[in-house]
């Protein structure tokens, strides 16, 4: 069992590399934008996540593409997006990949 809840994990972080700001060439995933990805028992899955910016333009967007898009993983039943600012995103969160994109190695 425990098998199969990485198994959707896994897809579901896939999946939310597919999620652009579009201000930003890097997926959110890579910008250390997801703090989190939990699924229960039932396959409810709750997405901890950050902005660049409280004040981000794209918010509604990104929220918006995140749950489409993990919504269409097969097996997942809902998705809940939990919207934090603490703690405060930085670019040191960044993964290497997106900080030799976008210039900061």
């Amino acid at each position: 069992m425990e098998n199969n809840f990485l198994a959707l994990e896994e897809k579901i972080v896939v999946m939310l590399k597919t999620v652009y700001d579009p201000e930003i060439p890097v997926n959110i995933y890579d910008l250390g934008l997801i703090y989190g990805v939990e699924v229960d028992e039932d396959k409810n899955v709750i997405i901890t996540m950050t902005l660049t910016a409280p004040n981000c333009p794209a918010a509604d967007f990104i929220v918006e593409d995140v749950i489409m898009k993990v919504e269409s993983v097969e097996g997942v039943k809902s998705v809940d997006v939990k919207l934090v600012f603490e703690p405060s995103w930085d670019k040191d969160m960044m993964s290497e990949e997106a900080k030799l994109e976008l210039g900061f190695l």
